[in-house]
């Protein structure tokens, strides 16, 4: 079979999921997600069944907490986000607690040495950003995945730093303090990784699990909120506001966890190499994040399918069948990407990605004549930019190493000789020629330069 019959054919597999209603999944009772692997544990195990009955029979209120340690979430994050919209759809409440005064202490869970100290600005800032964040990624759930007459509970996003304001440290000491047991708070795992390793545990920290309990005990309080959600490496703190709870108003609560997904190095989702995929189009373009999902490797895109997407399990069955069969056109990967690039930067940002996505692989240069430098620089992933004012006979090897493609002159021949080098998605083999600008240069007086498949620079000339 061609190619163009292949890609025609994709693209009309893909159009009524990505242009028309879909009955995407819902269940009232969330527990059922255990099917699709997205719900781990419960805590307290026993009371699994009286979890399920509530979640299946009640509006209950669910929250889960995100420490601003930055001015975005990035795709780890993006789990417990879906997490949150599924207890959305299933008719609860949801609450996403931002961790304005958390934050200032940072959580040591899964983390081998302190985090660096925020200043209180920073905090706030990077709250304020999330919160926007958060809002409009349930605001691009609502108008693009849900299709169904019944209207969804807005969620509430909320602030610890507000009520930690009204606690001095004696009199949180002397109210909450005292209901915490050492040997429990010893025991913790994130505690005993902590205290044998070299760099140890600052009070600090060790005081985190008091404060994430008492954040569950004040939601308890004013909303009602009897369940938490969070990964598994939560699994500590979870049990200390559960038993904080158990303590002081004597009602049951319930933790629920999900699982924490790693790439095939053993890294965090989305954070391997230090080079976290933000949530932020700022941070990471909509054509970083579409990218970044369609390298997904083919043992891992039926997991994340499940975990990731509101699309049935019949549906993502049948995809990936149909992906086995012609795993080079990507079907999967490409319907991964799209989901989750709608959900987080919507219509238009999909929109984008495919375009510039068709910009490279099939060299149309119109839609990045379109763009602004700023926006060609992040759709590479924050490629280095460089400004050059255009000098009469100019060759293809001063442009290369004025954008500082290489290190040197010599390995900058080498490569170029070699056919390693691309002005604007067109082979540059000769060193020695002279940048012509109907060639060379876009309409918006921009090259782009790439050397390799991946490793992109931006030309901005001064005309």
């Amino acid at each position: 079979m061609l190619a163009s019959t292949r890609t025609f054919q994709l693209k009309a597999r893909l159009k009524p999921l990505l242009r028309q209603p879909a009955r995407w999944y819902t269940e009232r009772n969330i527990l059922k997600l255990r099917d699709r692997g997205f719900i781990q544990d419960v805590f307290p195990a026993e009371t699994i069944d009286k979890a399920s009955s509530m979640l299946g029979s009640t509006c209950q209120t669910v929250y889960a907490g995100f420490d601003p340690t930055a001015n975005s979430l990035h795709v780890g994050n993006l789990l417990v986000l879906i997490g949150l919209l599924h207890t959305q759809r299933a008719g609860h409440q949801p609450i996403a607690l931002v961790g304005g005064a958390t934050g200032l202490i940072g959580d040591p869970s899964g983390r081998k040495t302190e985090r660096q100290q925020l200043e209180t600005e920073a905090v706030e800032h990077n709250v304020a950003c999330i919160r926007r964040q958060i809002e409009a990624i349930f605001a691009n759930h609502e108008r693009f995945f849900w299709d169904r007459p019944s209207p969804l509970k807005p969620v509430l996003v909320v602030n610890n730093a507000d009520w930690y304001r009204q606690y001095s440290f004696v009199d949180f000491m002397a109210n909450v303090g005292r209901h915490f047991r050492m040997g429990a708070m010893l025991s913790r795992s994130s505690v005993q990784t902590r205290l044998t390793s070299e760099s140890g545990m600052s009070f600090t920290e060790f005081s985190y699990q008091l404060f994430q309990a008492y954040d569950w005990l004040h939601l308890l309080r004013q909303h009602n909120c009897r369940f938490q959600l969070g990964g598994s490496d939560q699994m500590g703190n979870i049990m200390s506001g559960q038993e904080l709870i158990s303590r002081t108003d004597g009602k049951e609560v319930f933790g629920l966890t999900l699982p924490l997904i790693t790439n095939e190095e053993g890294d965090k989702f989305g954070k391997s190499a230090g080079n976290a995929v933000w949530l932020s189009d700022d941070r990471t373009s909509p054509y970083a994040m579409y990218q970044f999902f369609v390298r997904t490797p083919d043992a891992e895109v039926e997991k994340l399918l499940r975990l990731l997407t509101f699309l049935p399990v019949q549906t993502i069955e049948q995809t990936m069948a149909r992906h086995r069969r012609t795993p080079e056109l990507w079907e999967a990967q490409k319907l991964l990407a799209g989901e989750l690039t709608k959900l987080v930067h919507g219509e238009a940002g999909l929109h984008k990605a495919l375009a510039i996505s068709r910009a490279l692989y099939n060299g149309d240069l119109s839609t990045l004549e379109q763009l602004e430098v700023r926006d060609v620089a992040q759709c590479f992933g924050g490629a280095p930019l460089c400004e050059i004012l255009p000098e009469p006979g100019m060759t293809v090897l001063d442009v290369a190493l004025r954008a500082r493609c290489f290190p040197s002159r010599a390995d900058a021949e080498r490569i170029i000789g070699a056919g390693g080098f691309s002005i604007n998605l067109k082979k540059a083999k000769n060193p020695a020629e002279v940048l012509s600008p109907s060639v060379h240069i876009l309409s918006n007086r921009i090259s782009l330069l790439r050397v390799g498949k991946r490793n992109y620079y931006i030309v901005k000339w001064l005309l």
